[in-house]
């Protein structure tokens, strides 16, 4: 007879419903899995053989088909064993299961019948619910992950026997219930570090702090031990914390990458990301023969650091700039396409020559201070918002100790421009702050008197701004005002927003 099993596919960062269809047969004995599926797939006949014996079932003699519909998307992974094992089961009629079709199955199986975790469980719950599916069968460490999707019944299970005794009813599981906003809001605190413990670096903290509260990108220049990669690891710190929806998306990246660990409901701080320069396209903004996200969606929602930027490939860079517009990815293949989302805050930092030294103290000659800068392309710096010179401490202001304010102090003032920019934007759900603005909202929200307009042109065309420069000195100088407390732009704000692109037109000038 033929049974069906309910089940879910990662593509992407979403989930696709997938049936689990099994007959048992007679003929020779074989086991044939249809449907597309991977090596891992494949390979799970024998898991799920071993896996069914050891639980105390029997494996039919005769010819088993497992097919995976609908047959044209691609299957990966072990995900697929729990629910072809239940297929089995109840197509030898080994197992009754009246409500099949109320619930999906996922699971990968051990030899002795053990159900182990997998990736993409909260993608899956997620896509069930939307379908209108009454529950979920999971293992019991992806539970509590499955269990942040409201109105959902989530049955975690140990083994195969246990989730077969409880099909039959012999045996009872309680549905797992997780509060994820009360999770959210008792572990949003980042650990470890704080921003008064960088000394100094008075204008920096004050370009970071306009950052976090517009959103914006900065580039830091300076030389070496001059406090960039400190102060940018503190740049989460003063960032707001997320909403349970920012916190549902990026847990869901993490789970579909297999960064979420056993256990965990769901990611409660936003994420801080820094690879390695010798990361590859790929890596850095995802894709590949089984697409997946890369750094930059692994950023989604948090700061994407870039240290030492002119070493990372060229290519790598270039790829950056089409998210960095958008905020998402879209990965085409024969297959189909694939959108990732990417919505970060860049922080770059980079020595200002090859030595380290700023260009009229540096050894290195003008052409190769060049060659060096020029690494870095024009259009990429433009989607930059803001570039900040970050000079090197004196021993003597880090001998007096002196500490600056608080991560909690700055952090208050970046929620409270915050809070300005979600009333502002409450009619508008795709803009979550100042630096998500299109061109048609600058018009809107960052109107300026006649006196500044004139004054905003007149620097835009000594400093040679392109039209994007342009808009990002208007954004930032939104920013500004916000975190002042001002309902309209003012002169000050535009030349405070005009400042943050002065360097990038003398270095690379």
């Amino acid at each position: 007879m033929v049974a069906k099993v309910y089940s879910a596919a990662a593509w992407g960062v979403e989930a696709c419903p997938i049936e689990v269809e099994a007959h048992s047969g007679r003929g020779n004995f074989c086991v044939i899995v249809v449907g597309l599926p991977d090596a891992a797939v494949r390979e799970s006949r024998d898991r799920v053989k071993t896996a069914l014996q050891n639980s105390g079932f029997r494996f039919p003699d005769g010819r088993v088909t497992i097919n995976l519909a609908p047959a044209d998307t691609k299957k990966e992974g072990p995900s697929f064993e729990l629910p072809i094992a239940l297929g089995i089961l109840l197509s030898s009629e080994q197992l009754r299961w009246m409500d099949a079709h109320h619930f999906w199955v996922t699971g990968e199986l051990a030899l002795d019948g053990a159900v182990r975790p997998v990736r993409g469980v909260l993608a899956m719950a997620l896509e069930a619910r939307k379908q209108g599916v009454r529950g979920i069968v999971v293992p019991e460490k992806n539970a509590s992950e499955a269990a942040v999707v409201e109105g959902l019944e989530v049955i975690g299970v140990q083994s195969l026997s246990q989730c077969a005794a409880w099909i039959e009813g012999r045996a009872a599981i309680s549905p797992v219930h997780v509060d994820a906003a009360a999770i959210l809001n008792s572990n949003s605190e980042c650990d470890g570090c704080d921003f008064s413990e960088v000394h100094g670096q008075l204008q920096v903290k004050r370009v970071l702090e306009i950052a976090a509260a517009g959103g914006h990108n900065v580039l830091l220049v300076g030389p070496p031990g001059s406090g960039k990669s400190m102060l940018a690891q503190r740049l989460p710190t003063i960032l707001p914390k997320m909403t349970l929806n920012e916190a549902l998306e990026v847990t869901k990246i993490h789970s579909i990458a297999g960064l979420l660990p056993p256990g965990q409901a769901i990611i409660t701080r936003r994420p801080f990301r820094s690879p390695h320069h010798t990361v590859s396209d790929v890596g850095l903004v995802g894709g590949g023969a089984n697409p997946a996200p890369g750094e930059v969606s692994l950023a989604h929602n948090g700061v994407l650091f870039l240290d030492e930027l002119p070493e990372f490939r060229r290519s790598a860079l270039e790829a950056l700039r089409q998210p960095l517009e958008d905020g998402k990815i879209c990965v085409s293949r024969a297959a189909g396409s694939l959108i990732f989302p990417a919505r970060v805050m860049l922080i770059a930092a980079m020595n200002p020559t090859p030595d380290g030294k700023m260009p009229g103290e540096s050894r290195s000659s003008p052409l190769e201070i060049r060659r060096y800068l020029d690494r870095i392309s024009g259009p990429l710096l433009d989607r930059i918002d803001m570039h900040v010179e970050v000079p090197a401490v004196r021993i003597s202001d880090l001998q007096k100790g002196k500490t600056g304010e608080p991560s909690a102090v700055v952090r208050s003032r970046v929620e409270s421009a915050r809070e300005v920019q979600l009333q502002r934007f409450s009619n508008e759900p795709r803009l979550g702050c100042n630096a998500h603005m299109a061109a048609r909202d600058i018009r809107r929200w960052c109107n300026v008197t006649d006196k500044l307009r004139d004054l905003l042109i007149h620097a835009a065309e000594d400093m040679q701004l392109s039209a994007r420069a342009h808009d990002r000195v208007l954004k930032i100088a939104r920013t500004i005002a916000d975190l002042d407390g001002g309902r309209e732009i003012r002169e000050d704000d535009i030349l405070e927003a005009l400042q943050y692109r002065r360097l990038d037109r003398q270095l690379w000038a």
